[in-house]
């Protein structure tokens, strides 16, 4: 309850800064969305580029975990991760808020989450995330980033939307990493050490998880008293 309490309150002060004490709307915000999200991206500082694209990684981030973890709630997760695509954290946070501990996997896999599971997507957006944000790091402009954080709602309220999922990532992985038999607590400090490309890596490195399945009979010609161990029956096979 008190996890609930602080989440709620989390996301309506989250919500009152960002409308209210924020920095004001720039005339020019639209026609900088509308030039970030075509790529036409010249003359604009790469640190915004690449924060901008970084928001578009997590929501990504945030669905392979959510969907599976969705399948053992009372909530739908769906909802919260379409809209986490428009507005990120504003949206994930009243699911994470009311959500309850969830380190099983029912299954099956729908051929969505098998394609948010992939290692290989995750291997993705890894390479994607290390790309824009080593580009921001060698080529951005950090004195007109400040300026711009300080100036204007759009950059600012983004730059705290990207901290909040950074931030709020280890709530749903405490979880996954159950669901996938990780016991190594130390994984979540690692991912939280890197800003979004700890949690593609995660993705990419980690193994899927596995839903229940049902034992195989046993065989009539099985000498008796003697029954095959879950780890010898054939066909056990992960699900990447």
């Amino acid at each position: 309850m008190m996890k609930q309490i602080s989440l709620i309150g989390l996301w309506l002060a989250f919500v009152l800064y960002a409308f209210i004490l924020a920095p004001p709307d720039q005339a020019d915000t639209l026609g900088l969305i509308q030039r970030l999200s075509t790529g036409d991206w010249q003359g604009i500082n790469p640190i915004i580029v690449a924060l901008f694209n970084g928001m578009g990684i997590w929501p990504m981030v945030y669905a392979s975990l959510m969907l599976m973890d969705g399948q053992g709630q009372k909530l739908w997760a769906w909802p919260f991760v379409v809209a986490s695509f428009a507005v990120g954290a504003f949206a994930l946070l009243p699911y994470l808020a009311f959500r309850q501990p969830n380190p099983g996997f029912p299954g099956p896999k729908s051929s969505l989450i098998r394609l948010l599971d992939s290692a290989w997507l995750g291997a993705v957006l890894s390479a994607g995330a290390i790309a824009l944000f080593g580009w921001a790091l060698v080529q951005g402009d950090w004195a007109d980033f400040w300026q711009q954080w300080q100036t204007s709602r759009f950059i600012h309220v983004m730059s705290l939307d990207f901290c909040a999922l950074w931030l709020l990532f280890p709530l749903l992985l405490a979880d996954d990493l159950a669901r996938r038999g990780l016991s190594q607590r130390w994984i979540i400090p690692v991912v939280l050490a890197l800003p979004l490309m700890g949690a593609c890596g995660y993705l990419a490195l980690t193994p899927s998880p596995h839903h229940p399945i049902t034992p195989l009979p046993v065989a009539d010609s099985e000498p008796a008293g003697q029954k095959l161990a879950p780890g010898d029956r054939p066909g056990l096979q992960g699900d990447r």
